[in-house]
């Protein structure tokens, strides 16, 4: 399976990957604002033995073959900002 990947100007780290290349009209309108405008960035071939950096592509399969779309979100931050260091004495 192909998929043709976009990642949103809006939205950092925020990538769509989809089934037919260009077709946004997949994407729920909702979401489209959500995301602004997409760039294409990679069009990957999609097979079973295929491993991804960030998603499980068995995952990212089936929700093409479902929805015509798969969205990827930044990955989730575990540190707590306000945990850290900051070098003050205070």
């Amino acid at each position: 399976m192909q998929a043709y990947v976009y990642k949103s100007l809006k939205k950092a780290d925020t990538y769509v990957y989809l089934a037919a290349r260009d077709d946004f009209t997949r994407l729920p309108e909702p979401l489209r604002t959500q995301l602004g405008k997409l760039e294409f960035v990679l069009d990957v071939a999609l097979t079973p033995e295929r491993k991804l950096a960030r998603e499980d592509a068995a995952v990212v399969r089936e929700n093409l073959a479902l929805r015509g779309f798969h969205l990827q979100f930044p990955p989730a931050t575990e540190i707590d900002p306000m945990s850290e260091d900051w070098g003050t004495d205070a």
